[in-house]
């Protein structure tokens, strides 16, 4: 999966966990480059306490636009070290993926 935000890839992972239609990235996958940590922080009472990133591409500011759950709650471990995004910040599957799952069709028919 890739996420992508002002015509850049600031992200990129095979390894993503879904959630309630929200993905969540390896955080070393992110492009740090791009990233500033904001002082912004959310509680949501399943996942726990969320810290924020502005995203920052070619002299454009997305404010808060991603986060992740440094501690996240007992009942939401896998998003430990995942980031997620938001703010127009487009997730779009890897062209590899696309491309194995087109082979498998293809394949069906033989």
């Amino acid at each position: 999966m890739k996420a992508i935000w002002n015509g850049k890839i600031i992200a990129k992972s095979d390894d993503v966990e879904e959630l309630d239609g929200t993905y969540y990235f390896p955080i070393d996958s992110i492009k740090e480059c791009y990233f500033i940590e904001s002082g912004k922080r959310s509680v949501c009472p399943y996942k726990g306490k969320a810290h924020y990133f502005h995203i920052y591409v070619d002299g454009k500011t997305n404010e808060d636009a991603a986060w992740f759950y440094p501690e996240p709650n007992e009942f939401s471990y896998m998003l430990k070290n995942k980031i997620a995004f938001w703010k127009g910040v487009e997730i779009k599957e890897s062209d590899r993926k696309i491309s194995l799952e087109l082979l498998n069709v293809l394949n069906s028919f033989f």
